[in-house]
């Protein structure tokens, strides 16, 4: 025993040791304690160094360097030491001797100290691993996609070979550390259908992953921000991971995913709260501008009126010595948070106005929109802000950063293109996407509403782009191919023009590429539609379809949104049964929804139940949301819809009196109505109980949420009228077809026994009733529906 165990002993000396017992030069730089030393053994052992020393030395240094703190490192020192250019030569000439690892890690420490990218070494290190990238290892491979994305080569034909490999071996990867790297770093080389593989492929492994491992769930997070992605079910394992780790997330990584969960619009209310919580912990912690304000970025947007206190104090201290970024920060993070502090506001202007002359053209738009939105009325500064706007305006090329500009130079108290701007504007027209024609349109419309000089040239060259913008747009939607691709141009685009010039050749041109909708955009086409407020039974018809036929791949979060068209604009799609039975089968497997979506289940729930009630009496379903309905009562106090004076006037006219008309009326199951009154079964008026009725209060109701009970209180063949005024919010705005949620309103209000006349906007409005006794006339035909009178205006 105790001769195998001295044995074991002896092997395991010599294996400690490894190949520094054998090479006295590798034995020596790992003994190194600092950069002098290893630079020592380089200026001192030139001939002797083989590619093995340099590989090893270039990892020494780094390694030096990452233990040090951010304020400790001294790379610009490294970088330009003698004996560094002497390692680069000797790694110049001995880089076909290089293993892949070595050859890799190399490029990657060399860029880590900044060596410029057109630096001969790197150039050929870079062409060297491109001739074996082939036979790369995944790992070599993931850390060589890094190299090129330092490089700024994210569009390169070798980051797209590097997709090739990585979609051919997709099937065989295990580890999701080493996919995540790839998948951020060919992001921007990959098709819709390869991202959707990937995303698939990281559902799989995600749950084997350890769970301490929150940087890998960082950079899938950021992956579907670069890919435009917001996948709800990655997005809520990653959030559990980093809810898990949240007493090991720093301030850079909360800021982090605080910014990528901005840019994908998605909340996670839980791990907000925790974020906020120890970002509130670390406001005395953090004493250096640098620090401050990175905190100040990512706490303010969540902070309550305590941390925001807390904040404006501590920035008021520093407020001098913030740098020209540090400031453009804060000021757009409290264009966010809506600042109210007008010292404050001061404060960082001040700071603005000794850097505006060294700010992009880019942080200027985000400049102005910040101090518009602030109200900031310092005239010296805007005016030149103005000027610096204008001459970025006349010399960009850019149709991006020049609509930005215009769209700022509008904002602006008194400013108008002159003819130099709009040459400029005029000149990129065929390169802009909608959302830039979209935003020259509402700027002009802007200056011509303000501008009353006509016939000036300026104020006619105006007037002669806004015929340009329309054909540029219509002519972008005919020749639009990618579904995907459109929709970013669509998805910020609204407003009068618009509407008025694009919405039908908009329409046009999702029907035509109709057959690119998957469950990856579905949404965004579903969301268009309700913003639009168009029926399209094609598009609907589509969505319907694609819904049945990839229920499986839509999350029961997305059901909501993808049913949200058909319920507001009252549309039902042939294959009606099958789709709602899809999307009811696919929310019951995800009852258990998260807790940041309760208002608006309670919400939804209460108009079921009141459907169910009122529609099926055969299921004998109790109403359990009276108190509901009661608790929302102030809120709909605040909200009633003004319904006009002269209205309830000539309604106390015809009836005969105000008291015979009940303005505001709560009936059972929460339903508010316009007007309501009462008429016996000899169709005349019945006064109400209550003299005292206000025009824009909320009555008491004399009749409980028990239908029979409360119709039983009212005479013998009496019957309720109710009056509803439906504006063109009621109404689909390509045709005259009657919304989901006013129609279900007429049905339900009918099934309580109601007598409803709604009165749409178009006819109220309209030349036939333009005079009072018109007025008049038309409301005594429905209420007392005589037969004899000459309209026909039910829509």
């Amino acid at each position: 025993m105790l001769r195998l165990r001295a044995a074991c002993e002896f092997f395991w000396r010599i294996f400690q040791r490894g190949p520094k017992a054998s090479d006295s030069l590798l034995s020596q730089i790992s003994k190194c304690v600092n950069e002098e030393q290893v630079f020592d053994i380089v200026g001192n052992n030139k001939s002797r160094f083989s590619e093995k020393h340099v590989g090893y030395a270039y990892k020494t240094l780094w390694q030096f360097q990452k233990e040090k703190s951010d304020l400790m490192r001294s790379v610009p020192y490294v970088r330009d030491h003698p004996q560094f250019l002497t390692l680069r030569i000797l790694a110049k000439d001995k880089i076909e001797l290089m293993d892949d690892d070595t050859l890799v890690n190399v490029l990657y420490i060399m860029l880590r100290f900044a060596v410029e990218a057109h630096d001969s070494l790197v150039e050929r290190l870079v062409v060297e691993a491109w001739r074996r990238v082939e036979r790369f290892d995944l790992k070599i491979l993931s850390d060589f996609s890094a190299c090129l994305v330092d490089q700024q080569m994210h569009f390169s034909p070798l980051m797209g070979k590097i997709a090739d490999i990585l979609n051919r071996k997709l099937d065989s990867i295990q580890s999701l550390r080493i996919l995540s790297v790839l998948m951020v770093n060919v992001s921007s080389v990959i098709s819709q259908n390869f991202g959707e593989r990937l995303v698939n492929k990281t559902e799989l492994l995600l749950d084997t992953m350890d769970p301490s491992d929150f940087n890998t769930s960082i950079r899938i997070v950021q992956f579907l921000q670069n890919i435009r992605y917001n996948y709800h079910p990655l997005l809520e394992k990653c959030s559990r991971i980093f809810i898990s780790n949240i007493a090991h997330l720093n301030l850079d990584t909360l800021s982090l995913i605080l910014a990528l969960y901005q840019s994908l619009q998605f909340t996670n209310f839980s791990f907000q709260a925790l974020a906020r919580e120890k970002l509130s912990e670390m406001i005395p912690l953090y004493c250096d501008p640098a620090s401050f304000v990175k905190l100040f970025v990512a706490l303010g947007p969540l902070a309550g009126p305590m941390e925001e206190k807390q904040l404006r104090l501590v920035l008021q201290m520093m407020v001098e010595e913030l740098t020209s970024q540090q400031a453009l920060a804060v000021l757009v993070t409290m264009e966010e948070m809506n600042t109210k502090d007008l010292h404050l506001i001061k404060k960082i202007v001040s700071i603005l106005y000794k850097y505006l002359h060294v700010y992009t053209p880019v942080e200027l738009t985000k400049i102005t929109k910040a101090v518009v939105h602030l109200r900031v009325h310092n005239s010296k500064f805007l005016r030149i802000l103005r000027e610096l706007l204008f001459s970025y305006l006349r010399k960009n090329v850019i149709p991006s950063e020049i609509s930005r500009l215009v769209q700022v130079i509008a904002m602006l108290p008194s400013s108008h293109l002159d003819e130099s701007g709009i040459s400029r504007v005029e000149s990129i027209l065929p390169q802009c996407s909608l959302s830039d024609l979209h935003i020259f349109a509402s700027s002009l419309s802007i200056w011509i509403q303000h501008d009353h000089s006509h016939l000036n040239n300026v104020s006619q060259k105006n007037l002669r782009l806004l015929p340009k913008l329309n054909a540029y747009g219509c002519e972008r939607l005919q020749k639009a191919s990618n579904l995907n691709v459109l929709w970013e141009e669509l998805k910020y685009v609204h407003g009068e023009w618009f509407e008025e010039e694009l919405l039908e050749e908009t329409i046009v041109a999702l029907q035509r590429l109709g057959d690119q909708v998957t469950h990856t955009n579905i949404i965004n086409l579903s969301s268009f539609i309700v913003r639009a407020n168009y029926l399209s039974t094609p598009l609907l018809d589509r969505i319907a379809s694609v819904t049945v036929q990839q229920i499986s791949k839509i999350h029961p979060l997305a059901i909501h949104p993808i049913l949200l068209p058909f319920s507001v604009l009252n549309y039902d799609p042939p294959q009606k049964d099958e789709f709602f039975g899809a999307c009811i089968q696919r929310l019951i497997s995800h009852l258990n929804l998260p807790p940041f979506l309760k208002l608006r289940i309670y919400s939804r729930l209460m108009e079921f139940n009141r459907a169910v009630c009122l529609e099926c009496p055969e299921f004998e379903i109790p109403w359990f949301h009276d108190s509901y309905c009661q608790q929302q009562e102030n809120k709909v106090k605040n909200n009633i819809k003004a319904v006009p004076h002269q209205v309830y006037k000539m309604l106390g006219e015809i009836l005969g009196g105000p008291n015979y008309a009940q303005p505001s009326a709560l009936t059972p199951y929460g339903y508010i109505v316009d007007f309501e009154c009462i008429l016996d079964k000899k169709k005349k008026p019945l006064p109400y109980r209550s003299q005292d009725v206000a025009l824009n209060g909320l009555p008491s109701v004399c009749w409980g949420p028990d239908t029979h009970h409360s119709m039983s209180e009212l005479p013998p063949g009496a019957q309720r009228v109710a009056l509803e005024f439906l504006d063109s919010r009621a109404f689909c705005k390509n045709i005259p077809h009657l919304k989901g949620r006013s129609a279900m309103k007429i049905r339900h209000l009918e099934i309580l026994g109601y007598h409803v006349i709604q009165i749409p906007h178009l006819v109220w409005n309209s030349m036939e009733l333009s005079t009072k006794d018109a007025w008049m006339k038309y409301l005594k035909e429905h209420i007392f529906q005589e037969t004899n009178h000459d309209y026909n205006f039910y829509l």
